[in-house]
């Protein structure tokens, strides 16, 4: 007998948007679904992504690929596609539905793989426009789901890692500020910033307290410079390590056949390195601290870390190989 848990899963997936391998993915995840959900667990981070995928640029899907064979090693709680373009909420499910047809492997190595089904049911659509004000007035469903998980895990750090523009966290932080006590930010600015500086510059101007680290240039680091020896080239490894290795490889082979990427570092952040030391060394990248406030940092302009003019670039991809070859081997998992 269907239970409601799928019937519900079902529902959900409807409006997924077309794939050529739609039907298989929709029959892998109704068989993944019958697994055990993975509950929180308390010594993973907790984690919000914002993402604009689905928009002009097909790295998020890359950084969203990457993220889901890492799932198992953080608590994600929320999934909010936010500006700009015209990305939306079914991009993300649509990656979804690539990670379920992937679970029965990946769960041979973890059973803290979350289901499709948690995943889909903490997947917010964010605002689909910039501020246009000068401070926020709208608050979009992601923006009150960041609001909702905040308040929830009060005492435990929320990281929300902006991969798009940075509208729905001003919007949360402008309907209740009190949740800069648990927040901590990490966004990659650059052109996303370019596409909503007033959602940035409400922050930064209003909310000097707010914990974040502001990358405007050192994640140019994860495709530009270090070394690309032993086909850990953006093409080679692309081409070797993801190109028939699962429906997530696939996914991600279909969509750019090369490293960008640009949003990873935000996650190899937490997957070596001091979480709580933005100014030490990780695979995310190493910041300084500015006169801005007592928890804001950013790019680190040493000549010495700086690759094609971009600064900081070279702490990361200083560690270009470890990271690589760390997530070669989970790809690996996906060709057993």
């Amino acid at each position: 007998m269907t239970s409601q848990k799928e019937i519900g899963l079902t529902r959900q997936l409807k409006n997924i948007s077309s794939h050529p391998m739609r039907l298989l993915l929709l029959a892998a995840i109704a068989l993944a679904s019958a697994c055990n959900d993975t509950k929180p667990v308390a010594d993973r981070p907790n984690i919000i992504v914002s993402t604009d995928i689905g928009g002009s640029d097909p790295d998020d899907y890359q950084s969203l690929v990457h993220l889901f064979v890492y799932a198992d090693q953080f608590n994600l709680l929320g999934l909010i596609s936010s500006p700009p373009d015209a990305g939306r909420k079914e991009h993300i499910e649509e990656t979804i539905a690539a990670y379920a047809a992937d679970l029965e492997k990946l769960k041979k190595h973890s059973a803290r793989f979350p289901s499709p089904e948690y995943l889909l049911s903490i997947t917010k659509q964010g605002a689909t426009d910039s501020l246009q004000t000068e401070a926020p007035t709208a608050l979009s469903e992601g923006a009150s789901w960041l609001i909702e998980k905040a308040k929830e895990n009060a005492g435990q750090p929320l990281y929300v890692l902006v991969w798009g523009s940075i509208t729905d966290v001003a919007q949360a932080v402008h309907h209740d500020p009190s949740i800069k006590s648990n927040i901590r930010v990490y966004s990659i600015g650059s052109w996303n910033t370019v596409q909503d500086p007033k959602s940035r510059n409400y922050l930064f101007d209003n909310h000097p307290d707010l914990w974040w680290i502001e990358n405007n240039t050192t994640f140019r680091g994860m495709y530009m410079g270090g070394d690309t020896t032993n086909a850990m080239g953006n093409l080679s490894f692309v081409e070797n390590h993801l190109k028939g290795h699962g429906a997530l490889g696939d996914l991600f082979w279909n969509k750019k056949k090369d490293i960008k990427m640009g949003d990873t570092p935000s996650v190899l952040y937490f997957l070596n390195g001091d979480i709580d030391n933005p100014e030490g060394e990780s695979w995310g990248g190493s910041f300084v601290k500015t006169n801005h406030g007592p928890h804001f940092w950013t790019d680190n302009p040493a000549d010495s870390l700086i690759e094609s003019n971009r600064a900081g670039a070279k702490t990361v991809n200083k560690f270009r190989q470890a990271y690589l070859r760390d997530w070669a081997a989970r790809m690996g998992w996906l060709k057993e």
